[in-house]
C-alpha cells in the first residue's frame, strides 16, 4: 500500500507554546483512521497540517508523496477531500450543484468551468452513494444538517483524492441522522478501497465501524497511535480524557461510560 500521510516528530508552537510536541503519524492508502481527544488537544491543529494549511514548527510532514514547505501549498490541497460541516454556503443551490462545487473548491458554481456531462454524471453517482439521490434538487438552505454532511462528503470525493479528512461530520446531528451518516462513510471506504480517511471527533460513539487505526491526542502529545483495538482501550481513553472511563466494542462499534 502506498503511503499517503507521514508526519514525524512534528512541533507547533505558537506564541512560546506547544500546540503540538513531537507528533508522529504514518497512513497508508486504505487505511481509516480515528482521531481522538478533548478540547485543546490538537486535533485541529494537526488536521491543518494534514491538509496542507499548514506548517509544522519542527519535524516534518510528506503528503501524497510531498513534503510541506517545498510543495505549493494551495495546489496540494486540491488533491486532498476536506470535509467539514460549518462550510459556508451562502447561496441556495441544489444538492447536486453543491457537490459540483468540488471541483473548483468554491461555495458556488464557478462559472469560468464548464461543467462537462461526465462530471454531472459522477455528481450523481456519488449523491446516490451517500443515499442523496432523493434529495437531488433540494435547496441548501432547506436541508437537514445530515444532509448536509453527506452532500459535503460527495462534493470532497468528486475531485477523486486519495486522501480524506472528516473534521468531526457528526456535529449537530441526532441519532437518525448520525447512523444514516455512519452507514455511509462505511459503504464508501467498502467501495473505494485504496481512499484513506482520517475522521476527527470527540465521542466514540461517532466512529464508523470501518475504523482501522486511532491517534489519540491529549495536551498536543500523543496518548496512543496504532490499530483500532490497541489504541483505543479503557486505558488509553481514560488517560486522554482524564476521566475513568470504560470502553466497549459491540457488533464493530464503540462506546464509553464512566467507570
Amino acid at each position: 500500500m502506498a503511503l499517503l500521510l507521514n508526519a514525524v516528530d512534528v512541533d507547533v508552537v505558537r506564541s512560546k507554546r506547544f500546540l503540538l510536541r513531537g507528533v508522529s503519524m504514518s497512513v497508508q492508502a486504505g487505511e481509516h483512521w480515528a482521531l481522538l481527544g478533548p478540547n485543546g488537544a490538537g486535533k485541529s491543529t494537526l488536521m491543518a497540517i494534514l491538509g496542507a494549511r499548514s506548517h509544522p514548527t519542527h519535524g516534518y510532514v510528506e503528503v501524497l508523496g510531498n513534503r510541506l514547505g517545498r510543495v505549493d501549498m494551495r495546489e496540494l490541497r486540491t488533491h486532498i477531500g476536506h470535509v467539514d460541516p460549518r462550510w459556508r454556503i451562502d447561496v441556495p443551490i441544489s444538492a447536486h450543484d453543491v457537490v459540483l462545487t468540488g471541483l473548483t473548491n468554491t461555495p458556488e458554481l464557478d462559472r469560468r468551468h464548464e461543467y462537462s456531462p461526465a462530471e454531472h454524471a459522477r455528481a450523481d453517482e456519488l449523491l446516490d452513494l451517500l443515499g442523496m439521490s432523493a434529495r437531488r434538487e433540494a435547496l441548501w438552505p432547506f436541508m437537514s444538517q445530515g444532509e448536509r454532511g453527506r452532500t459535503l462528503i460527495a462534493r470532497a470525493l468528486l475531485p477523486q483524492p486519495k486522501l480524506l479528512l472528516l473534521d468531526e461530520p457528526a456535529t449537530g446531528l441526532d441519532l437518525a441522522a448520525r447512523e444514516r451518516l455512519l452507514a455511509s462513510i462505511d459503504l464508501l471506504r467498502r467501495q473505494q478501497d485504496e481512499l484513506a480517511t482520517v475522521l476527527v471527533t470527540h465521542h466514540l460513539e461517532d466512529l464508523p465501524a470501518s475504523t482501522t487505526h486511532a491517534l489519540l491526542l491529549a495536551d498536543g502529545e500523543t496518548v496512543a497511535s496504532g490499530p483500532v483495538d490497541d489504541a483505543l482501550t479503557t486505558d488509553t481513553i481514560s488517560k486522554c480524557f482524564d476521566h475513568d472511563v470504560v470502553v466497549r466494542r459491540i457488533d464493530r462499534r464503540w462506546s464509553a461510560t464512566s467507570g
